[in-house]
């Protein structure tokens, strides 16, 4: 009897633990984020804004879509994993092999994202007017 009571109690710790870890985990997540224009020789576009809660939440956008790191053509990256900015891998100037430059990197992923529900009808976000994401300098 005493040795089930104590396999319960240990359930039920584990299971706090892993809630008390994913809050504070989830803590940590931005509401909003500026994405900078970092390492352009000119910079032409303003850096764009965007709500990082609703993209998660509302848009159900999974982590995935946007944090990466490749590892045999698989992405390797999960929830938990340092986020690294988007120039530490995508060169602001050039695409290296399989890695897009910078602007493409980001045009491929948040335009192109954008692009698919107004084909389907939906508008999901602005795509046809540069200023609409990108704030003026």
């Amino acid at each position: 009897m005493k040795k089930s009571a104590l396999g319960i109690y240990l359930i039920i710790f584990s299971g706090l633990i892993f809630f008390t870890m994913g809050v504070l985990s989830a803590a940590d997540i931005p509401d909003d984020v500026t994405v900078e224009n970092q390492g352009y020789k000119k910079n032409q576009k303003g850096s764009v804004h965007l709500s990082h809660k609703k993209h998660s939440t509302e848009y159900n956008v999974a982590c995935t879509d946007c944090h990466h790191e490749y590892k045999d053509g698989k992405n390797i990256w999960k929830e938990g994993d340092p986020v690294k900015k988007c120039v530490d891998c995508h060169n602001p100037e050039k695409s290296e092999g399989n890695i897009k430059k910078l602007q493409l990197a980001f045009h491929s992923n948040c335009k192109d994202c954008h692009k698919e529900p107004n084909k389907a009808g939906k508008k999901n976000g602005p795509t046809t007017k540069c200023n609409d994401c990108h704030a003026k300098e």
